[in-house]
């Protein structure tokens, strides 16, 4: 029993001897480091913001009736082209001419009253001037006189009112345009009080159309007045439409505790596929810039970890402050570069190295297996690998370090 015992504690020390060696051993698997690049190259850069607006005509006119009554005719219709000037419907004229009669009548009557008071006052002169009637005579016969001569003005503007007003009866279009809407049929009555009633909207040019997008005012300190603008409608998805920022306008708008600015963009309509009402995504390009040199942005953010190199492999840096890195066989060298505009993904590069030289944006670390993770830290260049890890590396890779 004792020697049974004995067999098995030799046999667990020997066990625990194997692992241990093989542990010591290094014998794992091997890892590699595999870096990323890209070409510096010639392309554009753009930012923009997104909005949603509303198009509507650039110039429409809403025709109503100063004055009230009965619409007899109608001579137009929605989608009616119409021109300046023209009829285009009528009211009943027959108090309005009633109205003009009576104040004819009433001028004649006032004009007559006048001839009969002038010659009373020219007698009454004559009179005053021989003496022969007193002065308040004379001055109560001139007083009477020019209450006539008002008379007759008052008179005569009662006429030229009523004309005006049955005149108002036929409506005419302002405009040369295209009849949007129509809010009457024969027979309605119309009642012209403090506000006047809508009758028609008439756009003067669906050629000439604007969108108003409500812009965010997280947004609105980038827009300005020029910047192009493409937009889209739900009518015509697979058409986009181009236009121009025309005015920025400083009225704020609040609603649900969200502040929106109104932006005012023109947009040509030629093949009239632009509806008034439609409800336009737009698209701001706040910033551009073409055909210059560029790299993405992730570029300029790298830097290459000595402790993942093997000992082999150099570090040429530099002073700068934006760098990108090369790589030509086991030197990695920065280039100190003077950057422009970003929108964030990819950057200008001004000065400081060609168009078409590669550089390097990332690294991931791998074994036999595949890629390994490294708790994350593969994919940030400034978290340095465990020592021990480059040691194991350095001597069992042997520097096999790949550039992608």
């Amino acid at each position: 029993m004792k020697k049974k015992r004995t067999l098995w504690y030799v046999a667990a020390a020997l066990a625990i001897a194997a692992l241990a060696i093989w542990l010591l051993s290094g014998n794992k698997k091997k890892e590699q480091v595999s870096f990323e690049s890209e070409k510096v190259e010639v392309s554009n850069i753009q930012t923009s913001i997104t909005a949603t607006g509303t198009i509507e005509p650039v110039t429409s006119v809403t025709v109503g009736t100063q004055v009230s009554g009965i619409v007899s005719k109608l001579y137009v219709d929605y989608n009616s082209v119409v021109k300046k000037g023209q009829v285009i419907a009528e009211l009943d004229k027959t108090n309005l001419t009633s109205e003009l009669n009576t104040s004819k009548a009433n001028l004649n009557s006032a004009q007559s009253s006048l001839n009969y008071q002038q010659a009373n006052f020219n007698r009454y002169k004559t009179l005053y001037d021989k003496g022969l009637i007193s002065a308040d005579e004379f001055e109560n016969a001139r007083l009477t006189y020019q209450q006539a001569v008002q008379q007759v003005a008052q008179a005569r503007e009662n006429v030229k009112r009523a004309q005006t007003n049955l005149s108002y009866a036929t409506i005419t279009s302002p405009i040369d345009g295209v009849v949007l809407s129509k809010s009457v049929e024969e027979g309605q009555t119309v009642a012209s009080s403090f506000n006047t009633p809508e009758l028609f909207v008439i756009a003067k040019d669906l050629t000439d159309m604007r969108v108003i997008a409500d812009i965010d005012e997280a947004d609105i300190g980038g827009v300005k007045e020029g910047q192009r603008v493409s937009f889209t409608v739900d009518a015509f998805p697979d058409d986009t439409f181009n236009g121009t920022v025309q005015q920025v306008r400083q009225e704020a708008t609040t609603e649900s505790n969200v502040v929106t600015y109104e932006v005012v963009i023109s947009a040509r309509n030629n093949d009239l596929k632009l509806k008034p009402g439609l409800t336009a995504n737009v698209t701001i390009f706040t910033m551009e810039k073409n055909h210059v040199l560029t790299v993405s942005s992730k570029a300029l953010r790298f830097t290459p970890n000595a402790a993942l190199l093997n000992k082999n492999q150099v570090i040429n840096d530099c002073q700068g402050d934006h760098k990108l890195w090369t790589q030509e066989g086991d030197t990695f060298t920065a280039h100190a570069v003077e950057i422009g505009v970003t929108n964030g993904v990819v950057t200008e590069i001004v000065s400081g190295i060609k168009a078409g030289t590669t550089v390097l944006t990332d690294f991931t670390v791998s074994g036999e297996g595949g890629d390994q993770p490294q708790d994350g830290q593969a994919s940030n260049p400034f978290m340095p690998r465990p020592r021990n890890n480059r040691n194991n590396n350095s001597g069992n890779n042997g520097g096999n370090n790949t550039k992608k």
